[in-house]
């Protein structure tokens, strides 16, 4: 098959990977970076999975930004644009996916179209009811960041959205690239809106276990009692599990954000607290965190990392953001140390490249996550990590 798959993000970019060792894939982006790094085999993002497959794997692979190039003769397109969260109209900015289902329509090609992008509820049938356009189908993606394609090669399921055809095939295409026999995992055809609904309570549960063990330990924090202690002794509990419950600053991230800001809008018509609270939950945590700091009375404190999680290069939207943004606000002078910024400054405040100046001029360290880089410094280091684990 000739296929074009829109976006090289995390999903795109794993996704085109693995199908070209089958198919000839176009890869459709508009940075021109990106595209000279795929079409020289070399990945623009932080995956070892990744890394290693442009290196030494035979990909069927091509990245452009022409778009007659890569519609012209495909046979099906797989949209992975970015959906980020509109903040005025409190929803996703699904343009990017609605940009490329309208061109493709204007072709006059009736190739069928698979939406990878995370969408809110009802959006599948209302663009195929717009467009006039029925093999639009939905696919969510349960990818970790910086595990992109190892979770592809091994996914926890794989579901479509919708019964036709066109579906099956897609979910064929799923199939194929992994590395799972048949009959090891569930592989669901169901209703696009009930797809679109897996993905996002998916996410939303995620982050209401990381709001749960970020308020058990505050609680703890606040009383002097022993969080990694009460966490071990609960997740013992099988139907709880020792799993995704070490502390952290608050849930960050492409995902989990927007993904439970946009099923919230989604409730605005049905009665809910649990799903508000979640997200209430995550602002309250990055207050509570910078409170404690704050009250160190420190002048300057150094903000390490500003990724979201080790093994990621993504600091959009990443928890320690929030809490550097509350230091700030107070008159605390913020130092950053991020190898991933080559910035002199970012959001006003020094970005430190060498890590002894950074140790050395910060006289408290932050850390969402510690690494062996700082551990030796743990007593000017205030952290919440209490399993060094992500």
């Amino acid at each position: 098959m000739k296929i074009t798959v829109v976006g090289s993000g995390y999903v795109g970019l794993s996704l085109s990977i693995l199908l070209s060792q089958f198919h000839k894939v176009t890869a459709l982006e508009i940075d021109k970076n990106k595209i000279k790094q795929i079409n020289k085999r070399i990945s623009p993002i932080d995956d070892k999975d990744i890394i290693h497959y442009l290196k030494n794997k035979k990909l069927n692979l091509t990245a452009t930004d022409d778009k007659v190039k890569a519609y012209s003769d495909c046979d099906c397109v797989i949209i992975c644009t970015p959906t980020n969260y509109h903040e005025e109209t409190n929803q996703f900015d699904t343009s990017s996916v609605e940009g490329v289902i309208k061109y493709c329509k204007n072709l006059n090609r009736d190739f069928p179209i698979l939406i990878k992008s995370t969408i809110p509820v009802g959006y599948t049938e209302r663009i195929k009811e717009k467009y006039l356009k029925k093999n639009i189908i939905f696919s969510p993606e349960f990818l970790r960041e910086g595990k992109a394609l190892y979770d592809n090669l091994y996914p926890s399921r794989i579901i479509v959205g919708g019964k036709c055809d066109d579906a099956i095939m897609f979910k064929e295409l799923l199939f194929q690239i992994s590395q799972i026999s048949e009959n090891s995992i569930p592989i669901e055809t169901m209703g696009s809106n009930e797809a679109e609904s897996v993905k996002l309570f998916s996410n939303t549960y995620l982050a209401m276990r990381i709001a749960f063990f970020n308020e058990l330990d505050s609680y703890c924090e606040m009383h002097s009692i022993e969080t990694k202690d009460v966490i071990k002794g609960i997740s013992y509990d099988p139907r709880i599990g020792n799993y995704y419950n070490n502390p952290s600053f608050g849930y960050g991230g492409y995902c989990l954000p927007k993904d439970t800001r946009q099923l919230l809008k989604n409730y605005d018509d049905v009665p809910n607290n649990i799903i508000q609270a979640i997200v209430d939950a995550n602002r309250t945590r990055k207050d509570f965190i910078a409170d404690r700091i704050i009250s160190k009375n420190y002048k300057t404190i150094g903000i390490y990392r500003l990724v979201m999680k080790k093994g990621s290069d993504n600091i959009r939207d990443s928890a320690i953001q929030g809490i550097m943004k509350r230091i700030k606000a107070k008159g605390i002078e913020v130092l950053i140390y991020e190898p991933r910024i080559n910035e002199e400054k970012f959001f006003g405040s020094k970005v430190i490249k060498n890590i002894d100046e950074f140790k050395q001029k910060s006289e408290l360290i932050v850390a969402n996550r510690i690494s062996n880089e700082i551990s030796s410094l743990r007593h000017k280091i205030y952290t919440r990590d209490i399993f060094r684990e992500n």
